[in-house]
């Protein structure tokens, strides 16, 4: 583990409770105390690695634009009559990036935990048909989930399961006023495929990121965080 991610975890593991508690629980705890070590060690890694940076950096007309739906292009299949060159003078850029570092949510139970994050952006979109912006709100939550596995040596090792935006938290909200009726229908058809598009974009950029992260800690510091972390909660109850 390189020298800044040792600091990272010392930091961190000193203000959390040292005792551990070797009794069990039943079901799922829920570790929401203040800030525990593992969620701040995921949210300074993400800073680290500039996530909302690649976020906003995110071709999203592009992949729009692939959208096995809306082939041969989205902006081509709304707008009748819009050539190529028209077609690459839209744009939709990403901005107003929102991620919540303060509120990554540890769930634990025995040796498997998940992470759910929470972000929000903005979506500047000028069709090439009209030179006015049209600016989208969208916002979401991403679940990773992680457990410690034994081999057959009895070796603990990390398995990384599935990481995915959530479905049902995905949101978006047309903010801009003043829409003609030529443009609702327009505008339904992007809110629905971007809610097909952009948790594959979002999945892409953060989800190798916090196997990244979590893949450089060492096996038995990850257990203690998790210990802690349910052993603080227990404590509450």
């Amino acid at each position: 583990m390189c020298p800044i991610w040792r600091l990272l975890v010392l930091l961190s593991l000193l203000s959390v409770p040292s005792a551990l508690h070797k009794q069990p629980w039943r079901g799922l705890v829920e570790a929401h105390m203040d800030r525990p070590a593992l969620a701040r060690i995921i949210a300074q890694g993400l800073m680290k690695h500039n996530v909302e940076g690649r976020i906003q950096n995110l071709r999203l007309m592009d992949s729009l634009n692939a959208s096995g739906q809306m082939a041969p292009g989205m902006v081509g299949r709304l707008i009748n009559g819009m050539n190529l060159q028209q077609q690459q003078e839209s744009s939709a850029n990403i901005t107003n990036i929102q991620l919540d570092y303060s509120g990554i949510r540890m769930s634990f139970h025995k040796e498997w935990f998940s992470a759910n994050i929470s972000l929000e952006f903005d979506i500047d979109l000028r069709p090439s048909f009209n030179n006015k912006i049209i600016k989208t709100h969208a916002s979401m939550n991403l679940v990773v989930e992680f457990w410690l596995e034994k081999d057959e040596f009895g070796r603990r090792h990390l398995v990384i399961g599935n990481c995915s935006v959530e479905p049902s938290s995905i949101h978006t909200t047309v903010l801009t006023e003043d829409i003609s009726p030529k443009m609702k229908h327009f505008l339904r058809n992007l809110r629905e495929n971007l809610a097909k598009v952009i948790p594959h974009l979002v999945e892409s950029q953060v989800c190798p990121l916090i196997s990244e992260i979590l893949r450089q800690l060492d096996v038995k510091l990850l257990k203690s965080l998790m210990e802690q972390a349910a052993a603080h909660k227990f404590n509450q109850l």
